[in-house]
């Protein structure tokens, strides 16, 4: 792994063109989990069809390798309660279906609680020595977290979101990324939903009003700008 670059560089996106400082740059990915991307989990459990989910792990794979090259810091998040399910709330638990609960046990452990098989990363995008895990409680990742702190202490000012699903954890963190004034890119392909027409309409509406909430770009745009500049 190189040192980041100080010096900013542009990828295309919509609605314009953005710069970013390698240096001062996170990439955030967001729940990569098996409980959400494998037939046994949680997403599945929900009745939701988890292989439409897939689509954007080889994408992901392929910009995280870029990011880690270029020496960028990385996040993971994973959604995920304690054991004693005291951090959920009651309304949350409402919504799963009887048997299929947070908490109750599955084909990979106690469904969603931390530790448990089906809570960890799927093996395409397993962590790295020195890379910060954030696990969180509820759908944004700086809810009930230390991200913001982690973000802050490193100087990090702009941050590349992706991961699943886009209209869920990942919209709900670009927004609360906004809200606290970082620069927020969105690389979609890198992004899944269970339902496609969510996914296309979450993108279009972080990008809509000049940017109201983000910039939304591709991969290969992304990739291709770090290895340029690596060249």
């Amino acid at each position: 792994m190189t040192l980041a670059s100080t010096l900013p560089l542009t990828v295309k996106a919509d609605p314009g063109d953005i710069s970013f400082v390698p240096a001062t740059t996170a990439l955030i990915i967001i729940d990569m989990q098996r409980d959400f991307l494998e037939e046994d989990g949680f997403g599945a459990a929900l009745g939701n069809q988890v292989s439409v989910l897939r689509d954007c792990v080889v994408p992901c794979v392929a910009l995280l390798a870029a990011m880690r090259e270029a020496g960028i810091t990385v996040i993971h998040t994973r959604e995920g309660h304690r054991s004693d399910l005291q951090d959920v709330h009651p309304e949350k638990l409402a919504r799963c279906p009887p048997g299929k609960k947070i908490g109750d046990t599955g084909p990979m452990g106690r469904i969603l609680i931390r530790g448990e098989a089906g809570h960890d990363f799927i093996p395409e995008l397993l962590t790295v020595a020195g890379e910060v895990i954030i696990d969180k409680p509820g759908k944004g990742a700086f809810y009930s977290t230390d991200l913001d702190l982690v973000l802050r202490r490193q100087a990090i000012t702009t941050l590349v979101i992706c991961g699943v699903t886009t209209e869920v954890c990942v919209h709900s963190t670009v927004r609360e990324a906004n809200d606290r004034g970082y620069r927020v890119i969105v690389p979609g392909d890198c992004c899944g939903s269970y339902f496609p027409e969510f996914h296309s309409m979450a993108l279009k509406m972080i990008s809509a009003q000049g940017g109201i909430f983000g910039y939304t770009t591709s991969s290969s745009a992304l990739i291709s700008v770090l290895q340029h500049t690596a060249a």
